[in-house]
């Protein structure tokens, strides 16, 4: 089996399309809409200023994928990465692929001076809590809130 993690192209997005219906099916605070997924897809891709989309491969098909997303830290003095989007099409799940995505992400930031990484995860979703924290995430006291514009 060859598996290897690297950078969307523009040929990819259908697959991420398909990976983030199945993603938002499974957190409560988002409906699919694979208009709108596409639409940030393309931002993103187009703007790698923004951020970077990293592709999961297992023998060439997309299995997985990874949203990297920059922002300024005052409290860290420098750049952060805020990680959305991760999954791993439901088929390819439980082989320690996941793992090896958000590793990758990791050595990535590394290497760009990254000084932090955050993400959100659902509170009800123990299975993916449970893989963030061996990744070693830890809980923030920080609360999230939103308001639509």
């Amino acid at each position: 089996m060859d598996i290897r993690v690297d950078f969307a192209e523009a040929g990819d997005l259908p697959a991420l399309a398909d990976l983030l219906a199945e993603l938002f099916t499974l957190e409560s605070d988002f409906v699919p809409d694979r208009a709108k997924q596409l639409a940030g897809l393309h931002l993103i891709l187009d703007h790698p200023e923004l951020g970077r989309l990293f592709v999961l491969r297992v023998d060439g098909a997309v299995a997985g994928m990874a949203n990297a997303l920059f922002t300024v830290s005052t409290a860290e003095g420098g750049r952060v990465l805020v990680l959305e989007d991760v999954i791993v099409a439901a088929r390819q799940r439980g082989g320690g692929l996941g793992r090896r995505l958000v590793e990758h992400v990791f050595d990535w930031a590394r290497g760009q001076g990254m000084a932090r990484v955050t993400l959100l995860v659902d509170r009800d979703n123990a299975p993916a809590q449970a893989f963030y924290e061996r990744l070693g995430f830890g809980p923030s006291a920080m609360r999230v809130l939103r308001r639509p514009l």
